[in-house]
């Protein structure tokens, strides 16, 4: 786990991922002497591991929200002293599920309007399926709406890995992964690389949804999606997307229902399994696109940065970044007005750490890495997350618990 040539599947919050990714490509890239997974036994080790996974933001009045899993409920709590003292914790989902929270896969939160929404995956009976789950409370937290399932496949096939948004309308965007597609060729007996990227919007603040809508096909199957609001309050998606045989690089898609899916990296990462692994996007006041992702490929390894001023029509040479040594990963980045955040986290064979690098001048040029936190045990990836002025680090991780970091610059 330690050495740079496994690095795709990195050090991860959960240990559950490193499972994941032998039951989701069983015998993929292995000898002829490799012994396949027992995948039913993976997937109840995965639902059945306790999840460090803590979703973070802080809403229009500075009121910090978390959510979290415990004991198959998501629950959600607020701190108005930047996470020091917590509320107590409400169940968002009355009756138990087996909820994802394995590294890639967390309950995600936003407020708007005093309105809180969440979504989550639940996981199903087969291994590495699950439904795009979501609520919304209309009393500040106090209570939750019982949850209903976005796609409207109910294969129990994978569609997970959700990515959310809530623009100033009050509209609500899911994207999500998933294999309906590839469930739908394979009866008919045809190839089908990868999984595919469907998105479900409501327009009446979680009320209802849309019918489920296809993005793109052949997304890799296991990494993140992330997805940001362009300044028109439309949703932009990121991702990793199988190009070719097996080149799993990154595409972007705005969806306004008219954008085309564009290739955002060039790396040319030619791996037949999912590295667990998806990309960053934050977009700035000014429209610049911000992004950050992984790469293995036998030019270009590591994490790097891009960014577009054109809506994603081109890109800045990627800039890298992070220790690859040190399995530098999992980065997110963070746009507030010219200011540019980047953290991720490396493993320097004892200890883990939040690392943050920040550019002043919209991502042109950046200052010297420094290490923001570290923790001698398992732990989640780390996020970034603003309140409109200031910056912070949301990390959690299993010694040292819950902890909110202001890397703000003067």
């Amino acid at each position: 786990m330690k050495k740079p040539i496994v690095i795709f599947l990195l050090w991860a919050a959960s240990l559950a991922a490193l499972p994941a990714t032998a039951a989701d490509h069983g015998g993929h890239g292995a000898g002829s002497s490799a012994v396949a997974p027992d995948r039913d036994k993976v997937w109840r080790d995965i639902l059945a591991k306790p999840s460090l996974a803590v979703s973070a933001v802080f809403d229009g009045k500075g009121r910090l929200w978390l959510a979290s899993i415990r004991d198959s409920h998501v629950y959600v709590s607020h701190s108005d002293d930047h996470g020091v003292t917590l509320s107590a914790p409400v169940k968002v989902n009355a009756e138990p599920e087996n909820i994802l929270g394995d590294g890639e896969n967390r309950p995600k939160i936003l407020v708007h309007d005093g309105v809180v929404y969440v979504s989550y995956t639940q996981g199903l009976a087969k291994p590495m399926t699950g439904d795009i789950r979501f609520s919304r409370s209309l009393d500040g937290g106090k209570h939750f709406s019982p949850p209903v399932t976005v796609n409207d496949n109910r294969e129990i096939i994978s569609h997970r890995f959700e990515a959310m948004a809530v623009n100033g309308k009050g509209q609500v965007f899911l994207a999500w992964l998933d294999k309906r597609d590839l469930s739908a060729a394979q009866a008919q007996g045809q190839p089908y690389r990868g999984a595919a990227v469907y998105s479900a919007q409501s327009d009446d603040g979680g009320a209802s949804f849309r019918p489920n809508l296809k993005a793109a096909d052949h997304s890799c199957e296991c990494c993140r999606v992330a997805m940001a609001l362009d300044r028109d309050g439309v949703p932009v998606i990121l991702w990793r997307h199988v190009f070719g045989k097996n080149t799993r690089d990154h595409a972007l898609l705005k969806l306004d229902g008219r954008s085309a899916v564009r290739r955002v990296s060039e790396d040319g990462w030619e791996i037949d399994a999912c590295p667990h692994h998806g990309p960053a996007l934050s977009i700035a006041e000014d429209g610049v696109y911000h992004l950050a992702w992984f790469t293995n490929a036998p030019q270009r390894k590591g994490l790097f940065f891009a960014r577009s001023a054109d809506g994603g029509k081109t890109y800045s040479a990627p800039l890298p970044f992070g220790n690859y040594d040190a399995q530098a990963g999992h980065a997110t980045v963070l746009s507030q007005g010219k200011t540019v955040y980047l953290a991720w986290k490396e493993f320097d064979g004892d200890l883990g750490g939040a690392w943050l690098m920040v550019s002043r001048d919209g991502g042109a040029n950046w200052a010297t890495p420094r290490k923001v936190a570290s923790s001698a045990d398992n732990s989640d990836h780390p996020f970034l997350i603003g309140d409109g002025q200031r910056v912070y680090l949301s990390w959690n991780t299993l010694k040292e618990g819950y902890r909110l970091i202001e890397v703000s610059v003067p």
